[in-house]
């Protein structure tokens, strides 16, 4: 794994962190956002020694990535999980929850249950918009087996597009957010010499049983599962790029043999909000995440 307490920021954003450093660039305030680490069990790699192997090849633990569209005005070319920023109607699902209340998600986040609603919805609603997977169902018992219809397309265009609200959709479908399939892993802000911030919640979800990942959100070009361990890997070799919450996460993940024991974990998890700051030597600036 890359050391990332003190990186060397090179091009345009070694510009921006020195302009910030310097007073002359102003920080933007952190709109929030949520993330969504999807996961699902796979086969576990074969080794011709397993005693000899590196335990996080044991895992069997997949995880689905997009990258993003080279022309996006934030993080363009990234890999990343789904997710997005909160929208206003994300905070008016009270009556369509299903789960643990959002004060104890507040709780976790360090934030008001307010926000904490609002961070769940998000979390939900995106990853809808981004992989087809809707983490909603009929009742508290029960999950939507199949999005892929054409009439799921159309209410997820037009969630993307917000030409339909998320607790609209919620009512018209007669859906529960389910919360309680929802863990709380980690919580990310944004540098303050970023020109684009955000405050951002990631949780972890299982895949749920029935449903399938769909290659559907303009923001992409490239979609994939790949086992955490193999995506650190790649982004060492420099074959995939990745944002420091991501590359975290994932290492993150390759301690655990499979999903449920990431949901167990996410549990109890201590959740921080990790904010990396910029560092100047001279005309060098570099990003610290401590």
């Amino acid at each position: 794994m890359r050391d990332l307490s003190s990186q060397l920021l090179t091009g345009r954003m070694a510009e921006t962190a020195l302009e910030y450093a310097h007073g002359t660039r102003t920080p933007a305030a952190p709109r929030p956002a949520s993330t969504v680490i999807l996961l699902r069990d796979a086969p576990a790699p074969l080794t011709a020694d397993p005693a000899r192997s590196d335990p996080s090849a044991c895992s069997a633990v997949e995880v689905y990535l997009l990258r993003r569209q080279r022309t996006m005005a934030f993080a363009a070319g990234m890999t990343v999980f789904p997710g997005g920023r909160v929208d206003p109607t994300d905070a008016t699902v009270a009556d369509s929850w299903f789960g643990p209340a959002p004060g104890w998600f507040g709780e976790r986040l360090g934030c008001s249950a307010e926000t904490a609603a609002a961070y769940v919805a998000a979390a939900v609603r995106e990853t809808f918009e981004e992989s087809g997977v809707l983490l909603a169902g009929p009742s508290g018992d029960a999950v939507v087996e199949d999005t892929t219809g054409a009439g799921w397309e159309a209410d997820r265009v037009a969630l993307e597009t917000r030409e339909l609200g998320f607790s609209e959709f919620l009512h018209r479908r007669h859906l529960l957010l389910r919360a309680d399939l929802l863990g709380p892993w980690a919580h990310w802000i944004t540098p303050e010499f970023e020109p684009k911030r955000y405050d951002t919640a990631f949780f972890v979800a299982a895949l749920p049983a029935g449903q399938v990942t769909r290659d559907v959100t303009s923001e992409s070009d490239q979609v994939t599962w790949i086992r955490p361990a193999d995506a650190v890997t790649a982004v060492d070799a420099g074959e995939m790029l990745m944002l420091p919450p991501t590359y975290v996460c994932c290492h993150d993940l390759s301690r655990y043999g499979d999903v449920p024991a990431i949901l167990a974990a996410a549990g109890d998890r201590e959740i921080r909000a990790i904010m990396p700051t910029v560092r100047v030597d001279g005309d060098l600036a570099y990003l610290e995440t401590t």
